[in-house]
């Protein structure tokens, strides 16, 4: 039997459960406006699953907001939490999109954190951006100034936060010190460089050889990158040339793994640690017994998401780091990825390019 949709959004997420409606004061659920929104039923292949339809909002509660949404990426985790893929499955039906800019239109009466026209982001994974408006409980957004562009705010809330907290949580790093990563024109990647270069770290970023690669090599190379190399020169005299104007590096980033990942370990510091926060090759991390045994190299990992839900109870880590991370681009020492920007009609666009190889992150325009 085919179930029936009802469209309301609830407080942590896309669409209210019965037992969530009933914690809402009487009258809260009094239908005000309606929003247009990227839903889904069922997990699959973004082209048969997901559907643009109409949903109505609910009245603004005590201490909720609504939000008009501006802008929301498409990144490769949001595909896979349509596909099923991620370890966070919102409940159904479920709206797509984990990041993304919204406007603040309208304040409960007990709402004093934030005012009319100021630029939110959400702090949680499964917030459903991909929508055109949005009622929500403040305590899920985070501020963020308006006196940076609307790309750099929009995409702020994920990698370049995955960068900042790599590059501090792991390592006490110190100007003149060196880091090395893979997938170093990621978004991920591309924040590294920018952020290592305001903290005076040298950068040994490694990409996959390709026929642009010279392109590819300008470009991050015009972000502050150091030392721009293929995996295959991981492997050959090379690195003894880098080693002789910077030191070993204390900290490896790895989003790869398989043997690109494996490569960095040989190339790290004594006491170093190697983070790995993907697995674009979907293959293990081999680990040579000489880089744990004689090098005491320290293994870890890192998700964005763990880390916010971790410091959910006391957001003033994360409001200080946004902030932070808005100062840089304010200051021109942090920018937002190469973006496409999308018209929110034609959103089969931005879906399928981010399944496809590119360089680009694709934002649909509300």
């Amino acid at each position: 039997m085919r179930r029936v949709f009802r469209s309301v959004p609830y407080v942590r997420g896309p669409l209210l459960s019965l037992r969530e409606r009933d914690r809402w004061p009487a009258g809260a659920l009094r239908l005000a406006h309606s929003c247009s929104a990227l839903v889904y039923r069922q997990h699959g292949p973004h082209s048969d699953v997901v559907r643009m339809e109409n949903m109505e909002l609910p009245a603004v509660g005590h201490h909720c907001v609504r939000l008009k949404m501006l802008a929301a990426p498409v990144n490769p985790a949001d595909i896979n939490m349509v596909q099923g893929r991620y370890p966070i499955l919102p409940p159904f039906p479920a709206i797509g999109g984990n990041e993304g800019l919204g406007e603040v239109v309208e304040v409960g009466s007990g709402i004093t954190s934030l005012n009319l026209g100021e630029w939110v982001i959400p702090v949680d994974a499964g917030f459903g951006t991909w929508r055109t408006g949005a009622v929500c409980d403040v305590d899920d957004l985070i501020r963020v100034p308006k006196d940076i562009s609307l790309l750099g705010a929009a995409t702020i809330g994920v990698n370049p936060c995955t960068a900042y907290r790599m590059l501090h949580d792991f390592v006490h790093l110190h100007p003149g010190d060196s880091i090395i990563q893979n997938g170093a024109n990621s978004a991920v990647g591309q924040a590294v460089i920018q952020i290592s270069a305001a903290m005076g770290l040298r950068t040994i970023n490694v990409i996959r050889d390709r026929p642009n690669r010279h392109n590819v090599v300008e470009e991050l190379e015009s972000l502050g990158a150091d030392y721009v190399i293929t995996e295959q020169a991981l492997q050959g005299s090379e690195m003894e040339a880098i080693f002789k104007n910077v030191p070993k590096p204390k900290l490896g980033l790895n989003c790869v793994g398989g043997q690109n990942g494996g490569l960095l370990l040989s190339h790290l510091d004594n006491g170093a640690t190697l983070v790995t926060y993907g697995g674009m090759a979907k293959k293990p991390l081999p680990l040579p017994a000489k880089a744990l045994i004689f090098k005491n190299i320290t293994l870890r990992g890192f998700w964005m998401t763990q880390w916010k839900r971790n410091n959910r109870e006391d957001q003033t880590a994360l409001q200080s780091m946004v902030d932070i991370l808005s100062g840089l681009m304010r200051s021109g020492q942090l920018s937002a990825p190469p973006c496409v920007q999308v018209p929110f009609d034609t959103y089969r666009q931005a879906l399928q390019a981010t399944m496809e190889s590119h360089q680009k992150k694709h934002v649909l325009l509300m």
